[in-house]
């Protein structure tokens, strides 16, 4: 009947402790805003931690088995915020269960793994969502509508230049010590190249080639509280040439470190009829979680500082700018996905999309040759 409000979404955590995780960070308090969905399910690996974050979420339902939550008739929504390496069995469970899914960046530990987990969402025939978390960002629609209506013409090229901390220093947190390995499926690369490329894809379009330099500086590193000297074989510098398939070319420099926090970034859009530059106004943010300073020169040199429009943000007013922001518009594209019945935005086919495009960026640095992106 009209006016009747939906019954909200039934969603299960796999990760969700209530201390020091990413889900907690972002993911528990979005939801909490959000009146589409209700937390009935949480689960971790230990009996405490998941009891504390049934009591932190309201959960009635708490778990140390993620199977036992995915299987649970009163769980619709299954969310992976865990490491990527832990991802696939999660989801796949899920799908196979007829569950829609909300799977933390990156999609698995890899391209196979996201290959896979993409075919079995479009087998199950349910909500998928990756969470590439520049696709709600306020800045960066507003900016890409920008683009669209011609406002600089088109796109000449597209320059970043980006921080990568806390993955590619000569030390690393002993929380994140996990990453030097490449089969686990996380490090500067995948992480934080990823969350940008896909920000930039979604601003001015999809790459079709690249040439890619990639180096690893620190074959050993410091684990910072412990001070162990352990192998390491992650890269941590990136320099990336690519072409867009309009003809204009991206120059992106991914800079690696060790600090806490990344030092700022800078955006620069050359256009046909004038130019776009960004800068963040929050000091501490990734190119996909601050909000922007936008400033737009034209030909005739006159030069605009642009305020992002109100309506470009679709989290609660209670949310702070951010990451959690963005997560919440994740979440908010998720729920309207399923209540109208189509794909969400982005969804497993664009997380393995990313994965194809970071796998030309390797190939093309360890053959030293361009590198075209396919899907297979």
């Amino acid at each position: 009947m009209p006016g009747l409000v939906p019954d909200p979404i039934r969603v299960g955590i796999v990760g969700a402790n209530p201390a020091g995780s990413w889900a907690a960070a972002t993911h528990l308090p979005a939801l909490a805003q959000l009146r589409e969905f209700v937390i009935t399910a949480v689960a971790t690996t230990r009996a405490e931690s998941a009891a504390a974050a049934a009591a932190a979420t309201g959960a009635r339902l708490a778990f140390t088995n993620s199977d036992e939550l995915v299987a649970h008739t009163e769980v619709d929504l299954v969310v992976a915020a865990v490491k990527s390496s832990g991802q696939a069995d999660i989801v796949r469970a899920a799908l196979a269960a007829g569950k829609h899914v909300v799977c933390e960046w990156p999609l698995g530990a890899g391209t196979a793994e996201a290959t896979e987990l993409t075919a079995a969402a479009q087998t199950a025939g349910v909500v998928n969502t990756v969470v590439l978390q520049g696709y709600y960002s306020p800045s960066v629609n507003y900016v890409k509508d920008l683009l669209a209506a011609g406002r600089i013409g088109g796109i000449a090229s597209v320059t970043i230049i980006a921080a990568g901390d806390p993955f590619g220093g000569s030390s690393i947190p002993q929380n994140l010590a996990w990453t030097i390995d490449p089969t686990k499926g996380s490090g500067l690369l995948t992480i934080m190249a990823g969350h940008v490329l896909a920000t930039v894809e979604h601003l001015a379009g999809g790459l079709v080639e690249v040439s890619a330099e990639l180096t690893n500086l620190h074959e050993t590193i410091t684990v910072l509280e412990t001070g162990q000297r352990i192998a390491n074989s992650q890269a941590g510098q990136l320099a990336l040439a690519g072409r867009l398939a309009d003809g204009g070319l991206v120059a992106l420099t991914l800079h690696g470190g060790h600090d806490d926090q990344p030092d700022g970034f800078y955006l620069h859009i050359r256009g046909s009829e004038g130019t776009i530059t960004v800068t963040p106004v929050q000091t501490g943010m990734y190119l996909h979680w601050a909000d922007w300073n936008i400033r737009l020169r034209t030909v005739d040199g006159h030069i605009s500082r642009l305020t992002v429009p109100d309506v470009y943000r679709t989290a609660p007013a209670t949310l702070p700018s951010g990451p959690t922001a963005h997560v919440a518009g994740i979440y908010r594209e998720t729920a309207s996905a399923i209540t109208e019945g189509r794909a969400a935005q982005p969804d497993f086919a664009i997380g393995l999309r990313q994965h194809h495009l970071l796998d030309a960026i390797e190939y093309a640095s360890a053959t030293g040759s361009r590198r075209a992106i396919t899907l297979e």
